[in-house]
């Protein structure tokens, strides 16, 4: 599995309310997208950044979403480019299943 966070910086501060309408405005594109576990959205306590971590079945998947034209729709969406960090993702804890999730490596 691969982790990528995604970041980027706003022209202006916004509220987690305004975050809120805006991120579930582009929600529908990431749902159902091959390869892709869950992807959350991300805001700093100050509104002035923002983003995403999204958990991928492999790199390949990740590199199929994070295109050119990926890159136009968050600097028109947001007014900012965006800097994507890769990590690998050998286990997941996840407590809402009660399970513990691997790679298969």
């Amino acid at each position: 599995m691969i982790t990528t966070m995604v970041q980027f910086k706003l022209p202006e501060p916004i509220t987690q309310e305004k975050a809120k309408e805006i991120f579930l405005s582009t929600a529908p594109k990431y749902a159902g997208l091959t390869g892709l576990i869950r992807k959350q959205y991300l805001l700093t306590d100050d509104g002035r950044n923002a983003g995403g971590v999204y958990l991928w079945k492999s790199r390949a998947d990740a590199e199929r979403l994070f295109t050119d034209d990926w890159r136009k729709f968050v600097v028109d969406k947001y007014a900012s480019e965006p800097v994507i960090s890769w990590f690998v993702t050998p286990v997941v804890v996840d407590n809402e299943s009660g399970k513990t999730i691997t790679d298969e490596v």
